[in-house]
């Protein structure tokens, strides 16, 4: 591994589906940060749910990364001293840290079903996350053993009162309360899948990961690692979030949408041409000219991510045919 002063900077993409403009945006701001400060680029492969995500879908992602010019130090084909670069490959690292979690009482089965838990409370400002009320935290030994019965439990992590505060890299100081947006969330689901929250924590901890540059729909997230990472003890990243790309109606790019998905992409275009477009989308450039992804490091400064989202213009010819 490199010493403590290099910047170690990371893609975690999920092969769920076939990437869209918004994942390549976070590429390759993640990519350029880390190439700006002479940094280790590492990709991870954050394939946790085996109904959703597919070997398939990894190697085209892969596929699609290389080329568009985004190259990786260490990762799937690239190797490394962190490895395994799936996190399907890491699950009895996901195990250790719930018994050190479970040691400290910071962990407990949680019995809620889907509709409970939908019933019980209203989602945030329409986005669909929903508060957890903390409805199994205090159940008895006696009530656990026969719950566990009828039903296998998901774990949550007693989330602690308070605020977290954390300096974002583009958007300045952060302060989010836990307790108050998600109450105890959830760290392994009832039929064993590791949740996202503690198998990022852990693999950025044991991968010495320094900086994560991610969508800044991950921002309210960044709270419940932090607070995983320091029941841990385990050292935290600089995290920087960056703006989402929508259409011009204002709606957030998605793969369930199939928005300017990368093989449409490809069809139309060289990696240079899409490779200019996304830096002009982030204002490194001041309009949309070719331009390889190397090119663009010393520009990297220039990028002003304190917006809250882009809208792709039409101009841009990037959408696919109607």
């Amino acid at each position: 591994m490199a010493d403590a002063k290099t910047v170690r900077g990371r893609f975690a993409p999920s092969p769920s589906g076939r990437m869209h403009l918004g994942n390549l945006c976070c590429a390759l701001a993640a990519w350029l940060s880390v190439r700006s400060q002479n940094g280790v680029m590492l990709l991870r492969i954050e394939d946790l749910d085996p109904d959703r995500c597919k070997p398939a879908y990894a190697e085209q992602l892969m596929d699609d990364l290389r080329w568009l010019g985004l190259d990786w130090d260490e990762g799937p084909g690239a190797g490394g001293d962190c490895g395994p670069y799936l996190q399907s490959e890491r699950r009895a690292l996901y195990e250790d840290a719930l018994q050190a979690l479970k040691a400290q009482g910071k962990i407990y089965p949680c019995f809620c079903t889907r509709a409970q838990l939908h019933a019980a409370s209203a989602p945030h400002a329409g986005d669909g996350v929903f508060r957890y009320p903390g409805t199994c935290r205090r159940l008895s030994a006696a009530e656990i053993r026969e719950k566990s019965r009828t039903r296998a439990p998901a774990l949550r992590f007693c989330a602690p009162a308070g605020t977290v505060e954390f300096d974002d890299l583009f958007l300045g100081p952060q302060s989010f309360d836990v307790q108050a947006m998600f109450g105890d969330f959830l760290v392994r689901r009832s039929d064993g899948v590791h949740a996202y929250q503690l198998a990022v924590a852990v693999d950025d901890a044991r991968m010495g990961v320094t900086e994560v540059v991610r969508g800044r729909d991950l921002l309210a997230s960044t709270a419940c690692q932090l607070q995983l990472l320091e029941a841990l003890g385990a050292p935290a990243p600089r995290y920087g979030h960056v703006p989402l790309l929508t259409n011009e109606a204002g709606r957030r790019l998605s793969k369930r949408e199939r928005d300017l998905d990368v093989g449409a992409l490809r069809a139309r275009f060289s990696p240079e041409a899409l490779c200019g477009s996304l830096a002009y989308l982030l204002g490194l450039l001041d309009r949309p000219e070719p331009a390889a992804a190397r090119e663009l490091v010393p520009l990297f400064s220039k990028a002003d991510f304190s917006r809250p989202a882009i809208a792709v213009p039409e101009t841009l010819r990037l959408f696919p045919p109607q």
